[in-house]
């Protein structure tokens, strides 16, 4: 169930004054969030959010901007999920409940921002997008009492987020294989079996619907962080 609990205070997207919160950025950019609390993303208060927000709003956020050879777009959540799987099964020793939560969260960010940023716009959108990013990814691992990433933990993990990335790229959007290491530069193994298909069921590297990829990351967020 989603926390309804409205703020009280005024629900303007950019607020220019500096009255109600003393010391605060003079200018503050508000979003609704889907509780209808609200989230300053120049300021991220980390317990401004509900576990069921974040599990929404990263399932209306799209990854690859929308693009898809299926109906629908494919949603951060599911590739959250999909990354944690895939992570899962590269050692043979289980991911302690802070490595899962950690593969599990790694994009979350974007479900605040809304979209998935292309990674070769990155630098074109230069240090402010970047910083943006780190602050909000700050908020998220204090929210949900994460560690910084330890080195070996990390490379692992971007082993993954490359299989993933380079698996959608073909199933998910469309892209030619021989496309995913020549055009998008990503030089990883693509999977021909869906990962998340034996668990969860259904059509392989289907996109799900939005209020399906919710479910599911919620259900994996909230059980994994009882574990912490």
């Amino acid at each position: 169930m989603l926390d309804s609990s409205p703020h009280t205070a005024d629900d303007s997207i950019l607020d220019t004054h500096n009255t109600e919160y003393p010391g605060k950025p003079t200018n503050r950019a508000w979003r609704r969030l889907p509780s209808g609390r609200r989230l300053d993303l120049l300021d991220p208060d980390p317990h401004a959010w509900t576990d069921s927000d974040l599990s929404i709003m990263l399932s209306r956020t799209f990854r690859w901007a929308g693009e898809s050879c299926w109906p629908i777009p494919l949603s951060v959540a599911q590739h959250s999920l999909m990354v944690l799987h895939i992570r899962q099964h590269m050692t043979d020793a289980p991911l302690t409940p802070i490595q899962a939560l950690q593969e599990l969260l790694h994009d979350s960010e974007e479900g605040f921002l809304g979209f998935d940023c292309l990674s070769p716009l990155k630098p074109v959108l230069s240090e402010p997008f970047a910083q943006l990013e780190r602050s909000l990814g700050a908020a998220i691992w204090e929210r949900y009492q994460l560690p910084a990433w330890q080195p070996e933990d990390y490379r692992l993990h971007k082993i993954a987020d490359h299989i993933a990335a380079a698996s959608e790229a073909v199933h998910c959007v469309g892209w030619e294989r021989d496309e995913v290491p020549t055009i998008l530069g990503i030089k990883a193994k693509i999977l021909d079996s869906d990962p998340l298909q034996k668990r969860y069921g259904g059509t392989p590297w289907e996109p799900w619907p939005a209020e399906v990829a919710a479910q599911r990351f919620h259900e994996a967020l909230t059980w994994t962080y009882t574990l912490i």
